[in-house]
Order: structure tokens, then C-alpha cells, then sequence
């Protein structure tokens, strides 16, 4: 008895899985061999002390009414409460529960052979079920594991811990090509099990999501959540936008996520195969955010057209046209899926003249030729 709690242990040891873990393997293989020694149809419980190295199995059966189902479909199991009265006295009532000791030793050595084929089996469905949870809780985190193989359809094979992640070609930016031995950075989308392939984890490169996470190791004011990402639009390997907010009126959100001579975002940019990222202030006025996510494009106005389906109307000038949709309409529909409004430029006459001041390329000033406002200063 004490022998068989030992060798609980000790798997649970090997395995790297918890005793609690461990013991519940024990009592379904328990059951399982008390059911292959009887029926199927018959109903066990098995309970285990860890402390007094002892364990026991019962028999279970289910006082129930003369026309019950059970009868029928869990025969083993139940037993009618006229058959309960006559054979155990006339005290019994519906739903009280037989219960008798199931001794496996005297089974014989087949019923100690089955223990240990279906204790085996559990122990490792217990293994499987502690991998599952463990890596289910790190869905939407960034994995570091090297790249194992690549097949004939361009999916990566990445070795991560003890499992494997997949990262298909759908899932890696565009033009990324990678070999065995190099080390690959991804975010884990979720971990599914497969008939064929067994347990894996599903890899992407792609999600803004992965954006989201490289810029929260790489800016500890992002990390500390000092600065907030509010939303975060890509084209992958193309182009990026992120709304950044902060609470704080001594933090520049945009500053601290670019960094000194930009060395945060390039840094993050680097591991997006050079994808460029642009940084907006966030804020919670729908046209003001438009207006900043359509940067660098200078707007005249926006009017909310529909605050149920989300559509804005856009006046722009012709030269700021192009801007705004950018190249193959890039910047359009990334301020669209950044603000969640569908957006609709209205080009209007005249020309938006400005300058950029040589010591910040991002701050854009407009010019005007109306000098009616400085009269006062000469009065």
C-alpha cells in the first residue's frame, strides 16, 4: 500500500507536475481498473491520503425511483428502492448511496498490470493537461525559442520550453525568411492540440498585439504603465500607428516611446524587419483623434457623419490629398483601423502652406499671410 503512494510520488517528481496533480491521475486510474474488474456501467469513488500513505476505492450505488432511466442506460449503478428495502431494510430512501469497499488485490495480478497501463496514461494526460494551462495563461506574451526546421510550406518550427510553436507563413511579416539555429521572437496567439501533431503553440508576428508588447518591453514607461497604448493599427513590414495617452503631465508620451534620437522605436522598428512606426497623442474627442491619426496629412476639418456605424467626413486641401491616403492608400487605412472610424476625404480649393522646423522633423507649423492679427502689437 505504502509502496504504490511512493511510486505517486516519485512520477509526480519525474514528471515535473504537482503531487495534487499526480493524485488525481492515481484515482482515475484507480477507477478505470475498478470499472475493467466489473462494468462499465458501474460507478466508483477513490480517495487517497498522502499523509498515511493509504488509499481505498468504493462502490457506488444510487437508490432510485422504479421507472428511472438509470435503470436502463447506468444498470451497475443504481438500484431500485423496493430492491434496496427488501435487501438492506425498509430505512432506505431515494437517493441514499450504497457504498461498499472495492479491494483490487484480490483481483489478482491482471488487475495490478491494468493499474499500471492506465496510471501511466493519466499521469501523462496530467502532464499534457499541466503544459495546456501553463502555457494557456502566457496567451498574448512574447515567446523567445530557436527555430528548429522550416517545411515545404513555410511554416517555422520553433522550440519553446517543452513544446513546439508553429509559426506559418500567414503569421510572419512579409519577406522574413529564417533557418535552423536562428532565434526567433513571436507573440503566442494560443496553444491548441492536434490529432497528428500533438500539443503546439500558434505563433504570430503579425498582430498589432506584438507591437503592443515590443514597445512595452522597450519603453519602461509603457512597461510601468505611465503611458498607456490606447490603440494600435499595422500593415506589417510596412507601416505602423499607436495612440499613446498619459496621465501624467510631466511625461511626454510620444517622446518617451521614441526615445532619445529615436533609439526605442528603431530598436522596435529593427525587430519589425525596419517596419515604420508612428506615434499619436490620443485623445478622446473623436475629430481631434482622426485629426492626429491622419498625421502627417494637415486636415481643415472633420465632421462625426455617424457615431452608430462610425463614419467621419473629412475636408482636406489637394495637397494634403495625397498625404493623407499615402502610398497605395497606407495611411488612410491605418488611421481607419486606428480610430475604428471609417473615414471619407472631401477634397476642397486652396493650399495648406507650412514649414518644418529643421530641429523636429514631426512638428509641423502652418503658415498664413493675414497679418491682421499682429496690428495691436504696433498701436
Amino acid at each position: 500500500m505504502e509502496k504504490i503512494v511512493d511510486i505517486i510520488e516519485a512520477m509526480a517528481h519525474e514528471k515535473n507536475i504537482t503531487i495534487e496533480s499526480a493524485v488525481d491521475a492515481f484515482k482515475e486510474a484507480l477507477i478505470k481498473t475498478a470499472k475493467r474488474c466489473t462494468t462499465y456501467t458501474s460507478h466508483f469513488e477513490a480517495t487517497v491520503d498522502i499523509d498515511v500513505k493509504d488509499y481505498s476505492v468504493e462502490q457506488v450505488i444510487t437508490v432510485v425511483k422504479d421507472n428511472d432511466e438509470k435503470l436502463e442506460t447506468e444498470p451497475d449503478a443504481v438500484i431500485t428502492l423496493k430492491e434496496a428495502q427488501e435487501e438492506y431494510g425498509s430505512d432506505i430512501e431515494l437517493g441514499d448511496e450504497l457504498r461498499s469497499a472495492f479491494i483490487l488485490e484480490d483481483h489478482g495480478r491482471t488487475a495490478s498490470y491494468n493499474l499500471f497501463k492506465e496510471l501511466q496514461y493519466h499521469i501523462q494526460r496530467q502532464v499534457e493537461q499541466d503544459l495546456f494551462e501553463k502555457y494557456r495563461e502566457k496567451v498574448g506574451s512574447v515567446m523567445i525559442g530557436t527555430v528548429n526546421r522550416v517545411d515545404d510550406d513555410e511554416n517555422t518550427f520553433i522550440e519553446i520550453g517543452e513544446l513546439k510553436g508553429i509559426l506559418s507563413q500567414r503569421n510572419r511579416i512579409k519577406g522574413e525568411k529564417f533557418k535552423r539555429g536562428d532565434t526567433v521572437k513571436a507573440l503566442l496567439r494560443y496553444v491548441t492540440i492536434d490529432p497528428e501533431m500533438g500539443m503546439f503553440l500558434e505563433l504570430t508576428r503579425t498582430s498589432p498585439k506584438f507591437l503592443e508588447k515590443l514597445m512595452q518591453k522597450e519603453v519602461p514607461e509603457i512597461g510601468d504603465e505611465s503611458v498607456l497604448i490606447m490603440a494600435a493599427s499595422r500593415i506589417p513590414g510596412q507601416r505602423a500607428k499607436l495612440a499613446l495617452k498619459t496621465d501624467f503631465p510631466n511625461i511626454d508620451p510620444i517622446g518617451a516611446a521614441v526615445g532619445v534620437k529615436g533609439v526605442r522605436i528603431n530598436a522596435v522598428s529593427s525587430e519589425l524587419s525596419g517596419e515604420n512606426i508612428d506615434c499619436v497623442e490620443y485623445s478622446p474627442i473623436p475629430e481631434v483623434f482622426i485629426t492626429r491619426a491622419l498625421a502627417p496629412a494637415i486636415v481643415q476639418s472633420v465632421r462625426i457623419t455617424s457615431t452608430t456605424d462610425k463614419k467621419a467626413s473629412i475636408n482636406i486641401t489637394s495637397d494634403q490629398k495625397a498625404k493623407a491616403i499615402g502610398k497605395s492608400g497606407i495611411n488612410i487605412r491605418l488611421a481607419s483601423m486606428l480610430t475604428g472610424y471609417t473615414l471619407e476625404l472631401n477634397e476642397i480649393e486652396g493650399i495648406t502652406e507650412r514649414s518644418s522646423d529643421s530641429s523636429n522633423a514631426h512638428v509641423e507649423i502652418e503658415k498664413t499671410t493675414n497679418t491682421d492679427a499682429l496690428a495691436d502689437l504696433f498701436k
